[in-house]
C-alpha cells in the first residue's frame, strides 16, 4: 500500500534486503539430504516465479501470470538458463523492471539477453542493480537497446559494488554511446581484471563507441579476451594493433575489424607490429578485415605473419571487398602458398577479374584450404573468361585437392559458367558448391541435372538467381531421382518464383529427393553399385571392345597360320576381357553376400543381449538406491507402502528396458552407420582390384596388338592393297590422345594401400597411333 502511493519514478522494484533462494546467514550451503533443507521442495527455476510474485506485491504492480507461466513451464522444461527480454517485449517498461529485479536474487539464470528493443530507464536501473547484486549472472547481452552515454560508467560503479560478480561475457553493441564518461580502465580494474587473472573472461566488446585513447589502454592490458568484434566503429585499424600484440596474443579468437579504415599516412610505420601480431597470436580462428581498402604493404605483412605461425590451424580469413586489384593479386600469387595455416578465405568482390589467371594456380594443391570463396571477381569476358574457368576447372579436379567448398556467387558467369558445373559430375573433393547468381538459365541447370547423376561427393548446391524456369528445375528434380548422396539445396527463392506459378509439381519434386536423401536408410547396395558402375561402363568398356575388334580381327587373319604363342597368348587375353565385364558386378555381389549374416551383425546381436543386461543391472542399482533414500527420509510411510502391491522392496526386479528398444537401436541405427562406412571401403576394394586388373588387361590388349601386327607382317606378308583391305580395323577413340587406364574407375582417398600403388600410365589409344603399325 505504501508503494502504491508513490510516484512511478520513486518506485523501489526491489526490496533493501532480499536473499537469493537458498542463501544461508553465513554463506554457506547444506545439500546433504538429511537436513532440513531437503524436506523443502525444489523450486522451480530456482524460484523465480515467488519472487517475482513478492516484487510485484511490494511494488503494488499486478502479477503477471503468463510470465509465470513461461517460466515455469517453457524455461524450466528447456532448461534453459537465458533469460530473453523479447518474450516479454509486450509488457510495459514497469512491467520489465519488475522482471528484471526478479533476476537480481535468483540462481537459476546464468544470462541476460536483449536485442534490438529499446528499454526505459526503469528497466537500466534493474539492470545495473543487478549487475550489483548477482553472483550467478554471468553473460549481458544489450545490443541495440537504446543505452545512454552514462551507461558504461555506471555498469563499472556497480561491477565495483559486487565483488562475487561473475560476469564473464558484456555485449553493448550498436548503442550511441559518446565519448563521454567512459572509462573502460575503471571496468577493468574493479571486475573484469580479476576475472581475467581467474582465466574466465571472455569478453565481446563490439560497437562501444568509446574513447579510441581508453579501448587501445584496455587492449594493451594482458587479458584473456576471447572474442573481439569492432566491425563498422570507423576505428583505424593500424593503430590498434601495437594494443593487441602486447595484451591479446594469447587468448583471442574471434577477431573482426570489417567496415573500419586504414591510416594511410601511419600505415607504414605500423607494419611491424601488424605483421607481429599475425606471427604471435596463438589461438586465432577467425579474422575478418573485410569491406575496407587494404593497402598492399598491408596485405603483404599480413600473409608473412601468418606464414610464420607455428600456433594456429584452420583460420577463416575474410579479406573480402578490400579492393585488392592487381596489387593485391600480387601478394596472393606470390605468398599465399607458403600460408599453411588458413583453412578457410573469402577474397570475394575485390575487383581480380583477369589477375584470377594468376591467383587462382596460387591456391592449387594447398594442403590446409578447404572452403573458397571467388565471386563478384568475373567482370570480363570472351577468351580470358574461358582460360580462368579452365584454370578453376583444373584446380577442383586435381587429385590432392583438399577444398570441400566453393562459391561463385553472383559472378554473372552466363552460358560459359557451364563448363564448370558439367565438370563437378567427376569432381570427387568438393562437399559444397555456391553457384548463385550466374544467370546460367535453363541449360545451366541440364548440366547440373547430368552432374548430379554421377556425382557421389556433393553434399550441398546453392542454386538460386540463374534465370531457371520450371523446366530447368524438372531437369534437376529427374537426376535427383537417381542421386542419393546430395542432401541440402536452399530453397531458390528468386527463380523459383515465377516457376512455381507455372508447374509446381516441378519444383516440389527437388524438396521431396532432398528429404529421402537425409532419411537413415538412404539407398539400397545395388542401387550404389550401379552408381559406381556408371563412370566404368562409359569409358574402359568402350576402349576395351574396341581393342579386342581388332585384336580378334588379327587372331582371325592368322587362323590359318600355325598357331604360335602370340595367338594363345591373344585368346587367353581375349577371355579374360570377356570376363572382366563381370568383374565389377560380381566382386560386388561377393563382398554383399558374404555381409549378409558376417561378424559385424552377429557381434551387433551379442552386443545387444549384453546391453540389455547392464541396463537391467544399472536400472537395479539406481531403484534401489531411490527406495533407500525414501526409507531414509520417510521410514514411517515407506513401511506402509511395503503392503501395496507390488511393494516397494521388489520395484527393482520389475523394471527393465524393454528389449526391442536396445536392439532398435543398434540394429536399425548405429547397424546403418557402421554398415554405411562399411559398404564405402568395400567399394573402394572393389573399383582398386578392378582399376589393377582392367590396368594390366589393357596393357596386354595393346602389346598383342603391336605383336600380332609383327607376325601379320612376317608370315602372311600380304601386298599394301590388301592389308588395307583386309586389316582396316575399327577407330577407336577418335578424339583421345591418350587413356588414363586407372582413370576409369572411382578409387577413394579412404583405402589406405591405396596410396602406395603404382603410378597411373596413359596409353596411346587414338586410330592414328594404333594403325600406324599395320
Amino acid at each position: 500500500a505504501r508503494a502504491s502511493s508513490e510516484s512511478p519514478s520513486s518506485l523501489c522494484f526491489s526490496p533493501p534486503i532480499c536473499r537469493a533462494e537458498g542463501e544461508m546467514p553465513d554463506g554457506s550451503h547444506k545439500f546433504s539430504p538429511n537436513s532440513e533443507s531437503s524436506l523443502e521442495p525444489q523450486k522451480t527455476c530456482g524460484g523465480f516465479s515467488e519472487t517475482y510474485a513478492a516484487l510485484c506485491d511490494y511494488n503494488g504492480i499486478g502479477c503477471k501470470e503468463e510470465v509465470q507461466w513461461d517460466v515455469d513451464t517453457i524455461y524450466h522444461s528447456q532448461d534453459n538458463r537465458e533469460f530473453n527480454l523479447l518474450d516479454f517485449s509486450h509488457l510495459d517498461s514497469r512491467d520489465l523492471a519488475v522482471i528484471v529485479a526478479s533476476i537480481a536474487y535468483n540462481t537459476w539464470f546464468t544470462k541476460l539477453y536483449c536485442k534490438d528493443m529499446r528499454i526505459g530507464s526503469e528497466v537500466v536501473d534493474q539492470v545495473l542493480h543487478t549487475i550489483s547484486k548477482s553472483n550467478s549472472l554471468e553473460e549481458l547481452t544489450l545490443e541495440n537497446a537504446g543505452l545512454k552515454s552514462d551507461f558504461p560508467q555506471k555498469m563499472a560503479s556497480a561491477l565495483s559494488e559486487n565483488p562475487a560478480s561473475v560476469i564473464h561475457s558484456l555485449n553493448l553493441a550498436h548503442n550511441t554511446l559518446d565519448n563521454q564518461g567512459t572509462n573502460l580502465d575503471s571496468m577493468n580494474s574493479s571486475s573484469l581484471l580479476p576475472l581475467s587473472l581467474s582465466g574466465n573472461i571472455n569478453t565481446i566488446l563490439k560497437s562501444l563507441l568509446l574513447p579510441m585513447q581508453n579501448l587501445y589502454l584496455f587492449l594493451a592490458q594482458p587479458n584473456c579476451l576471447v572474442h573481439l568484434d569492432l566491425s563498422g566503429t570507423d576505428c583505424t585499424v593500424d593503430s590498434l594493433f601495437g594494443a593487441l600484440l602486447r595484451g591479446c596474443c594469447a587468448d583471442l579468437s574471434y577477431l573482426n575489424l570489417s567496415k573500419n579504415s586504414f591510416s594511410h599516412r601511419k600505415a607504414r610505420d605500423s607494419l611491424p607490429t601488424f605483421r607481429q601480431f599475425f606471427s604471435s597470436a596463438f589461438s586465432l580462428t577467425h579474422v575478418s578485415l573485410a569491406s575496407m581498402k587494404v593497402p598492399p604493404d598491408s596485405m603483404r605483412a599480413l600473409f608473412l605473419g601468418l606464414s610464420n605461425n607455428p600456433h594456429i590451424t584452420d583460420l577463416h580469413l575474410d579479406i573480402s571487398s578490400c579492393e585488392l586489384r592487381s596489387a593485391g593479386a600480387g601478394v596472393i600469387q606470390e605468398l599465399f602458398p607458403r600460408v599453411s595455416c588458413v583453412g578457410t578465405l573469402d577474397i570475394s568482390d575485390n575487383g581480380l577479374d583477369a589477375d584470377l589467371l594468376a591467383v587462382i594456380p596460387a591456391f592449387s594443391r594447398h594442403p590446409s584450404l578447404k572452403h573458397l570463396m571467388l565471386g563478384k571477381n568475373f567482370n570480363i569476358k570472351g577468351r580470358v573468361l574461358d582460360e580462368i574457368l579452365q584454370k578453376l576447372v583444373h584446380l577442383v579436379q586435381e587429385e590432392e585437392c583438399a577444398l570441400q567448398s566453393l562459391s561463385l556467387a553472383d559472378s554473372r558467369l552466363r552460358q560459359r559458367g557451364t563448363v564448370l558445373v558439367n565438370a563437378l559430375g567427376s569432381n570427387a573433393c568438393l562437399r559444397k558448391v555456391d553457384l548463385s547468381g550466374n544467370l546460367l538459365e535453363d541449360s545451366g541447370a541440364k548440366m547440373l541435372s547430368k552432374a548430379l547423376q554421377i556425382n557421389t561427393t556433393l553434399r550441398s548446391v546453392t542454386w538460386d538467381r540463374n534465370n531457371t524456369t520450371a523446366t530447368g528445375f524438372q531437369d534437376v528434380a529427374r537426376a535427383l531421382e537417381h542421386n542419393f548422396t546430395l542432401q541440402y539445396m536452399p530453397l531458390p527463392l528468386s527463380d523459383v518464383t515465377q516457376a512455381y506459378r507455372s508447374a509446381p509439381e516441378k519444383t516440389d519434386q527437388i524438396q521431396r529427393a532432398l528429404l529421402r536423401n537425409n532419411q537413415t536408410q538412404r539407398f539400397s547396395q545395388k542401387q550404389a553399385l550401379r552408381l559406381h558402375q556408371g563412370l566404368v561402363t562409359s569409358t574402359a568398356e568402350q576402349v576395351m571392345e574396341r581393342l579386342c575388334v581388332r585384336v580378334q580381327q588379327q587372331v582371325c587373319v592368322l587362323k590359318g597360320c600355325e598357331e604360335g604363342e602370340e595367338v594363345q597368348t591373344a585368346r587367353q587375353i581375349l577371355k579374360e576381357a570377356r570376363n572382366s565385364r563381370a568383374l565389377y558386378p560380381s566382386l560386388c555381389e561377393l563382398a554383399h553376400v558374404l555381409s549378409v549374416d558376417g561378424p559385424v551383425k552377429q557381434r551387433l546381436d551379442t552386443l545387444a543381449g549384453e546391453l540389455a543386461k547392464a541396463a537391467d543391472k544399472e536400472l537395479q542399482v539406481v531403484v534401489d538406491s531411490m527406495v533407500s533414500l525414501c526409507r531414509e527420509l520417510c521410514p514411517m510411510s515407506c513401511s506402509a507402502a511395503e503392503r501395496l502391491s507390488p511393494p516397494l522392496s521388489s520395484i527393482s526386479e520389475q523394471v527393465s528396458i524393454p528389449r526391442s528398444a536396445i536392439r532398435n537401436a543398434l540394429m536399425e541405427r548405429a547397424a546403418e552407420d557402421i554398415n554405411r562406412a562399411l559398404e564405402e571401403v568395400k567399394l573402394s576394394v572393389v573399383s582398386y582390384l578392378t582399376n589393377s586388373i582392367v590396368d594390366q588387361i589393357l596393357q596386354e590388349l595393346y602389346t598383342t596388338h603391336k605383336t600380332l601386327v609383327l607376325v601379320i607382317s612376317l608370315y602372311c606378308m600380304p601386298s599394301s592393297s590388301e592389308s588395307e583391305k583386309d586389316f582396316e580395323l575399327v577407330p577407336v577413340v577418335g578424339v583421345l590422345e591418350t587413356v588414363d587406364l586407372l582413370g576409369f574407375f572411382p578409387s577413394s582417398p579412404s583405402l589406405g594401400f591405396m596410396e602406395n600403388s603404382p603410378k597411373k600410365r596413359k596409353y596411346p589409344v587414338s586410330s592414328n597411333s594404333l594403325g600406324e603399325n599395320v
